[in-house]
């Protein structure tokens, strides 16, 4: 049979072939009780953020004043609706990731972008800590072509920071925002389900000013 090297983005024409068919979820985020699927409030703006496990990755956002809800879920890839299982292969493309819904009138883009980049180590390549493969990679999905600008601008920014103290070079994707399938009903919030749950963020390095 074969199998992807997890370390290695998979090409789409050996991707699995996925589902039709979203797989079924509450739409109510377990800490807010607010809908985790749009349509959203007028204003809010949404961003992707792919940091690792997305179990820690999604509470480090939703703790964030001016955050309206998050999802956990799977982006950057080519299987459609794919599930845990399926992405935890390599044979998907995908990324776990953390959908953010935010009002900007409360909390800017590049704010989000500084628990990003502190919270998980950039300079890893296809993976974060003993999590080894694709789907942890990091990864910055943009929606808008401000959005991409800011965090292109807050990479090299950040590299800058890195430089500065000896670290490596940033490996983190940047791409405009694709399809993101939602997760499984048990990884949404998972850290409030379960406080004692496995969580690898923190601080990692080096302050992001700001």
């Amino acid at each position: 049979m074969f199998r992807a090297k997890k370390n290695e983005m998979i090409a789409p024409e050996d991707a699995l072939p996925g589902r039709d068919q979203a797989i079924e979820r509450s739409n109510l985020h377990f800490v807010n009780g607010r809908s985790i699927y749009p349509p959203f409030p007028e204003g809010m703006e949404q961003a992707v953020f792919g940091m690792g496990c997305f179990w820690g990755a999604e509470r480090i956002f939703w703790q964030i004043p001016g955050v309206y809800t998050t999802a956990a879920g799977y982006a950057g890839g080519y299987t459609p609706n794919p599930t845990y299982e399926e992405t935890c292969t390599g044979r998907t493309g995908h990324t776990e990731a953390v959908l953010v819904v935010y009002d900007p009138e409360q909390v800017s883009y590049e704010r989000l972008l500084k628990d990003f980049w502190e919270q998980h180590d950039p300079t890893q390549y296809m993976g974060q800590g003993n999590d080894r493969g694709s789907q942890y990679r990091s990864a910055l999905y943009t929606f808008t072509d401000q959005q991409a600008d800011v965090a292109k601008r807050s990479r090299d920014r950040y590299q800058a920071l890195l430089d500065e103290k000896g670290f490596g070079q940033i490996t983190t994707e940047l791409a405009e925002a694709g399809e993101f399938y939602y997760a499984e009903e048990y990884h949404q919030q998972y850290l409030a389900k379960n406080p004692g749950g496995y969580c690898n963020h923190g601080f990692c390095q080096v302050s992001y000013p700001g």
